[in-house]
């Protein structure tokens, strides 16, 4: 299989990802903003999980064209990143609806964790098909071991705190909003 052929591949169940996440959303009943005020931990919910199924996705994409031949094991990988980002739209309603509560917080931290976990797999495997340009621009990836060490703190700290673990979650979200143009960079060096 081709790295197109992935790519596309991994952009469609994204994109119904996201789809699944917007639809789940309800209407709320009356005319004037006073009524968006039920809705509004959905939505937060929502935008929370845009951000972070859109993180992935550029990542995901950024570092597929860093990549060499695919493989069988990058294939699980992909599926395996792609089932824990699947449970996106699952978490952030229950989440949403029940305004943030312990329970569904701890699980929403609990799927940010695998998925990092998943997308360091991915990576890996990448690099071990030969992935040289990919291993170069990762270096020591502070961001990517520091992840998944805050995402269980707040998995834990939910349980006393949700609005904390919240906290933890959305400074991740921000921490990898801010461009990281490492692979694209080298990519534009090995082409010049």
């Amino acid at each position: 299989m081709g790295r197109n052929r992935l790519e596309a591949f991994s952009d469609g169940v994204i994109a119904i990802i996201i789809t699944i996440m917007v639809i789940e959303m309800k209407v709320p009943h009356g005319e004037n903003m006073a009524a968006l005020l039920p809705v509004l931990p959905v939505c937060l919910s929502y935008i929370m999980s845009f951000i972070y199924v859109g993180i992935y996705w550029n990542n995901h994409h950024n570092m597929l064209q860093a990549s060499g031949k695919i493989t069988g094991s990058i294939l699980w990988a992909n599926l395996h990143l792609l089932f824990w980002l699947s449970l996106f739209p699952f978490v952030t309603s229950w989440m949403g609806e029940n305004h943030f509560a312990t329970a569904p917080t701890e699980l929403y931290g609990v799927v940010l964790f695998m998925a990092a976990i998943a997308y360091f797999i991915l990576q890996q495997r990448i690099i071990a098909a030969g992935a040289p340009t990919l291993r170069r621009a990762i270096g020591r990836d502070w961001k990517g071991k520091v992840s998944p060490i805050f995402y269980f703190i707040g998995i834990i700290s939910a349980q006393w705190s949700p609005t904390g673990a919240k906290l933890i979650y959305l400074g991740l979200a921000f921490l990898w909003l801010i461009p990281d143009r490492r692979i694209e960079n080298l990519l534009v060096d090995s082409k010049e």
